[in-house]
């Protein structure tokens, strides 16, 4: 098509602008809890958006980043919108040593560069890629950067459902899988806390029934890890514990961070109910034991309707030359909680790469701009195949 050779014109036009806005992100340093950064992150977002044909918002927060909201402002309106979803933070904390960028022929590397600011520069020059065509006077997008997705989107969670329910479908710009897989269902996920009180004393004098808050949190760690289940899809793992003063104190208090992972809403429920249990059961006497869930998401369903917006981008992806397939994901994103409003929604458009989360992060570059190209394509392709009523 006429249209996507210019697009993609474009864009190969544009990609040393594309490699330098993304190292510009890189070295922002925007772990979470940095909201001096994340906010920085925004700023440089809202300074890539010069056009008359998108508005831009800062949702100020007091505890986290601020949120970015780019609105692409329509000549006429529309029942629904598109929506494209992307995290400006970084799970690497502000004194990390991680704090560099660098790039070979073929590769990018440095904290985020694949979680995901290069999803976040691939969305960007997507949209300006319309706008170049004058197309975002016609159709109805609205990016959300949300500042907070790597600890369980706490702040953004409310918008994102509520722009979920406004849309007709939506993209999220999380990395593409090693292959060039497109994700059209996740797992969801539940984190929790577990906190274990037990009676304080002197190691030397303590009998077989101490209350030992040590012991009774070893018993839930077995039973907790027990219910793994891998032929229905629930994961569970106990990562985090700590406990006690010393060896020769009795611990009055021990704790443990765990993440269920599960495939549909009746395991989250069954889980729940087998939570309850493990806390509840005394395994020692004197001891008390609660938990506090600290994050979760719903599971996000290979529905038909997620399948039947992979199939459009794959069209897209043809045209364009390139070949995409669809994978099923354990990792949970905001993907999850657009699902969880029944909205059609794709995940992982964003680029290549992988060793995220780690000092080896990197991005394969060429990626990049066949990204971009599929996504702004894509959004002209599926939108008119939405307003003919040949999607859903």
């Amino acid at each position: 098509m006429p249209i996507h050779n210019r697009i993609t014109s474009f864009l190969k036009a544009h990609y040393r602008d594309m490699l330098a806005l993304l190292e510009k992100m890189v070295r922002i340093q925007s772990g979470t809890f940095n909201k001096q950064g994340v906010d920085q992150m925004g700023r440089l977002i809202t300074s890539t958006f010069q056009s008359n044909a998108v508005s831009c918002q800062v949702m100020e927060q007091d505890t986290f980043g601020n949120h970015i909201v780019v609105t692409s402002l329509c000549k006429n309106r529309f029942d629904k919108q598109i929506l494209l979803s992307g995290h400006m933070d970084t799970v690497f904390p502000k004194d990390t040593q991680f704090n560099w960028y660098k790039e070979d022929n073929t590769h990018c590397f440095g904290p985020g560069v694949i979680d995901m600011k290069g999803g976040l520069v691939a969305g960007i020059f997507a949209l300006k890629a319309l706008d170049n065509e004058k197309l975002l006077k016609k159709i109805p997008v609205k990016f959300f950067f949300n500042s907070d997705e790597e600890i369980g989107s706490p702040s953004s969670k409310n918008y994102i459902q509520k722009e979920a329910r406004n849309s007709a479908f939506a993209f999220v710009l999380e990395t593409g899988g090693r292959n060039g897989e497109i994700v059209t269902g996740r797992k969801g996920n539940l984190s929790l806390e577990l906190k274990i009180k037990g009676i304080a004393g002197h190691a030397a004098f303590a009998g077989k029934d101490k209350a030992s808050a040590i012991a009774e949190l070893a018993h839930k760690i077995i039973a907790f890890e027990s219910l793994n289940n891998l032929d229905r899809g629930i994961s569970v793992n106990v990562g985090k514990v700590k406990g006690g003063i010393g060896p020769n104190t009795v611990p009055e208090h021990a704790m443990a961070r765990i993440d269920f992972r599960f495939t549909g809403i009746a395991d989250r429920a069954d889980l729940e109910k087998r939570i309850s249990e493990i806390t509840n059961k005394k395994d020692i006497s004197k001891t008390s034991s609660h938990f506090a869930i600290l994050s979760s998401r719903p599971p996000m369903p290979a529905s038909e309707q997620n399948k039947e917006l992979f199939q459009a981008v794959q069209e897209t992806g043809a045209s364009v030359g390139l070949s995409v397939s669809e994978e099923f994901r354990a990792g949970v994103s905001d993907a999850n909680l657009i699902a969880g409003e029944q909205t059609p929604v794709i995940d992982g458009l964003g680029p290549i790469g992988a060793m995220d989360h780690s000092e080896e992060e990197y991005l394969i570059k060429e990626s990049l701009l066949q990204r971009s190209a599929l996504l702004a394509c894509a959004l002209i392709d599926c939108w008119e195949k939405y307003k003919k009523g040949l999607l859903f």
